[in-house]
């Protein structure tokens, strides 16, 4: 089976979604890939129950579609898969679901896309073909746990927090979380609140914040330069929550926002983790030395015994798994490369959308900057 279009796009999460979106509104044929059986898999299926949206919902809002009203400035998990259901429906994007991409390459002669799927309900191989190939996968294609001393030897429970749904099935349990971004943080909480015995390993310095702060601090980035809106963070951060340091946490000698536009690493939004390290509730935990059957080594020579250990060490990109032809565009983390003047754009047709470390306010802007850009090269 071959099925040809101006534009594959392969990804349906809100990269995808947005992409199509944008396409059909020019009217240029496009067809999208989906490995899951639905759009949004990663919301759907692989967020935690208590999730929401830690910006404001007119930074997260897709091309040409705001959200409702009614809806909160902080938008919950449930509102965001809703708001995806009915994007995808009022801009008429109809993904090709439970096909996995296995191969994907540029053919010279005819200046097309191939792109080899396997479609999961038929087992049958199935061939996409256009002129521009846009990679809608994103950064997190797949949960990443590092490959701690021992972890093969634990006998408890381990699970990337793209599994974990809520605390509810670890109460009175022992359970270490490893890692202090967002996710890490919130599931801390999340497990506080349903009485588990909760650790988190913090290696590195965090900045922290409380949603309103950082909405307060992207207002000020209209007006003021980067390093004055990041000295008022600080103070604000340090008048809200006092030295840290005696807790286990240390804040970085950088900026959040500069970190951010340099690393794109987001600051921790406080949903109540750190009342609950004040009190006691979560205990802060060095750098792993080591995984044992049923405890955890520490760098500062702590052993304890943990009955399920959380991993929320992020996600990695898959695309060099089955793109052939992307080094124009991506490194060999799949990953954009660096000092590429347009994140978003390759050579020969190709593309991608959801990669700028911006979040879905980055995701809007790459599938406007596609959509415009195919427009300008088929005219």
């Amino acid at each position: 089976m071959k099925r040809c279009a101006t534009v594959v796009i392969v990804g349906a999460g809100p990269a995808g979604l947005a992409t199509s979106a944008c396409l059909n509104r020019l009217s240029i044929p496009n067809i999208v890939l989906e490995r899951e059986d639905c759009n949004g898999p990663l919301w759907k299926k692989k967020t935690y129950e208590r999730l929401n949206l830690h910006l404001p919902k007119h930074l997260c809002q897709l091309p040409h579609m705001p959200f409702p009203l009614n809806e909160p400035t902080f938008v919950s998990k449930n509102g965001f898969v809703q708001y995806l259901d009915s994007y995808a429906s009022t801009f008429e994007v109809y993904p090709m679901y439970n096909r996995t991409v296995e191969n994907a390459w540029f053919e010279k002669e005819g200046s097309m896309w191939h792109v080899v799927v396997k479609n999961k309900v038929t087992s049958c191989a199935e061939e996409y073909v256009g002129e521009y190939l846009v990679v809608a996968t994103g950064e997190k294609s797949q949960g990443f746990i590092p490959n701690f001393t021992g972890l093969e030897e634990f006998k408890g429970e381990g699970i990337h927090s793209s599994e974990y749904e809520s605390g509810k099935c670890f109460t009175d349990k022992d359970v270490l979380v490893v890692g202090c971004g967002n996710s890490g943080m919130e599931i801390a909480y999340d497990l506080s609140n349903w009485d588990a015995h909760t650790s988190i390993v913090v290696r590195s310095p965090v900045h922290m914040f409380t949603k309103e702060m950082v909405r307060f601090g992207m207002r000020l980035l209209k007006y003021l330069p980067c390093n004055s809106v990041d000295n008022t963070m600080v103070r604000l951060s340090k008048l809200k929550y006092g030295d840290l340091t005696g807790y286990g946490l240390e804040r970085p000698t950088r900026g959040p926002f500069y970190l951010k536009k340099i690393t794109g690493r987001s600051p921790v939004i406080d949903v109540g983790t750190i009342d609950k390290i004040k009190d006691g509730s979560i205990q802060v935990l060095p750098s792993i030395t080591k995984i044992n059957e049923k405890s955890v080594e520490f760098a500062n020579g702590k052993i304890k015994r943990f009955d399920a250990i959380i991993f929320a060490t992020g996600y990695k990109s898959t695309v060099k798994k089955w793109l052939k032809d992307g080094g124009s565009l991506f490194n060999e983390d799949g990953m954009p490369k660096p000092g590429n003047q347009s994140q978003w754009k390759g050579e020969n047709g190709l593309y991608c959308a959801g990669f700028s470390k911006n979040g879905l306010f980055g995701i809007s802007n790459d599938a406007q900057n596609i959509a415009d850009d195919i427009k300008k090269a088929l005219e």
